[in-house]
């Protein structure tokens, strides 16, 4: 080891090593490409049921959820969801990312392993990662 290397060297040997080992930017949170076909007048997205899945959500308000940022009516078919009106696959996604950001990312620590639980008239996200308790409010 060098012992002539100043301690600014030595800080900024630091920072370029954690750079590399930086975790707090990765997102460990793989979410499916939505599958979406068009009949007529309808979106149907034949993956659904996998985002729930892995968001750990309740399907069905979630997709209460993306009916009311999409402002259409929705229901859901074994697996797939149907929602009236053509969207595009873009829209789609970015209702869903806006959904992970507001109710299942934590705002301390990012962790998306979180939980909603209802106390009184408030909607909370706790996480299970921090320990953090977020109100989550309508927008």
């Amino acid at each position: 080891m060098n012992l002539s290397l100043s301690y600014d060297e030595l800080l900024k040997r630091l920072r370029e090593k954690s750079k590399l080992t930086d975790q707090s930017k990765t997102w460990r949170l793989d979410l499916p490409k939505a599958n979406v076909i068009w009949l007529g007048n309808k979106t149907i997205i034949r993956n659904y049921m996998d985002f729930p899945r892995i968001l750990r959500r309740d399907p069905n308000k979630f997709l209460m959820y993306l009916a009311k940022k999409l402002a259409v009516p929705a229901s859901l078919d074994g697996e797939r969801a149907i929602l009236i009106g053509r969207r595009d696959e873009r829209t789609i996604t970015a209702v869903i990312e806006k959904y992970v950001n507001e109710r299942v990312k934590c705002p301390v620590c990012g962790s998306p392993d979180t939980n909603l639980t209802k106390e009184k008239r408030m909607e909370f996200l706790v996480c299970e990662a921090c320990g953090g308790k977020s109100p989550i409010g309508e927008k």
